[in-house]
């Protein structure tokens, strides 16, 4: 349910920059997330994004987090003062021209 979603992820590193199936995978999520109003940030690591994201993953291959969903089943995202400041990021990311802006995850 669109509704519901408030943010989504997409990340990929520098490797990934050249997968044809991978671009063309993201330009269909980013024309959704653009016409249902869903913000989105590129994430620049995704094995550090599985890493926060599933902390018991033992040494196994990360799951696939190319795309990631943040849902509030909340009427109001505003209730959660990470969330609320994640969408200003991205608002007034907007307000400068960068559409879809990259956080660059660090590694541990």
């Amino acid at each position: 349910d669109p509704d519901n979603v408030v943010l989504c992820l997409l990340a990929a590193d520098e490797e990934e920059a050249g997968d044809a199936a991978l671009q063309i995978h993201f330009t269909l999520i980013q024309a959704f997330c653009c016409e249902n109003d869903i913000d989105i940030l590129r994430v620049s690591n995704p094995a550090r994004l599985a890493q926060l994201l599933l902390p018991a993953a033992g040494p196994e291959p990360p799951a696939d987090l190319h795309c990631v969903l943040v849902t509030n089943p909340h009427a109001s995202q505003w209730k959660d003062p990470a969330l609320s400041q994640l969408m200003c990021f991205c608002r007034e990311s907007r307000y400068t021209d960068q559409w879809v802006p990259v956080v660059n995850l660090p590694e541990r």
